[in-house]
């Protein structure tokens, strides 16, 4: 597997100034997590860092690399390419950085959650919402949350995004849903 250092120059290249700066907040981030919760620090850094490698992909790109690599995409994300980059990522990462199945899983579900996530998907899907250049109402407060107990923190989320999306009036993935009610029963 190539050097962080390798991984960082490479997405400076792929990404925008402000993705880049995202994903090394992510990256900060997971490693804090990562510690307070007793989880493998490096890798948790690994994979915050990488996590957005595809959500730049230009949307014929990302439809022709999903048919091409014969990823899976459900209902819902066949009409929102915006979710795209989580799949793709995972792909990227375990055919270019030969990353293990838990650390593609964490990336493959960074955006919509996950009834099935282990301690490091949660760690990402969480850092992902509090790095340090996320600014909202009420971040710092989740981020106490982050500190103390993951499965409160991604719940705190999922209840915002929801809310959020039905605001809107988009459509909130299934797994977004299951996600909140499995952390619930």
């Amino acid at each position: 597997m190539e050097t962080i250092e390798e991984m960082k120059k490479e997405l400076q290249k792929k990404l925008s100034e402000k993705r880049y700066m995202h994903s090394i907040g992510v990256m900060k981030m997971a490693q804090v997590l990562a510690k307070q919760h007793g989880e493998e620090e490096q890798t948790a850094k690994i994979v915050g860092l990488v996590h957005d490698i595809a959500k730049e992909i230009p949307q014929e790109e990302g439809r022709k690399y999903i048919k091409e690599n014969k990823i899976e995409l459900d209902e819902i994300e066949e009409k929102n390419p915006a979710l795209w980059h989580a799949k793709i990522g995972a792909d990227i990462v375990q055919k270019k950085y030969h990353f293990t199945k838990q650390m593609q899983y964490a990336i493959k579900y960074h955006t919509t959650g996950n009834p099935q996530m282990d301690k490091l998907a949660k760690i990402i899907y969480i850092a992902d919402k509090t790095e340090e250049n996320r600014k909202f109402e009420g971040v710092e407060t989740l981020r106490k949350i982050a500190m103390q107990n993951l499965d409160e923190a991604v719940l705190t989320i999922l209840n915002y995004d929801i809310k959020k999306n039905i605001d809107k009036g988009r459509i909130i993935h299934i797994d977004s849903i299951h996600t909140r009610n499995h952390l619930l029963s």
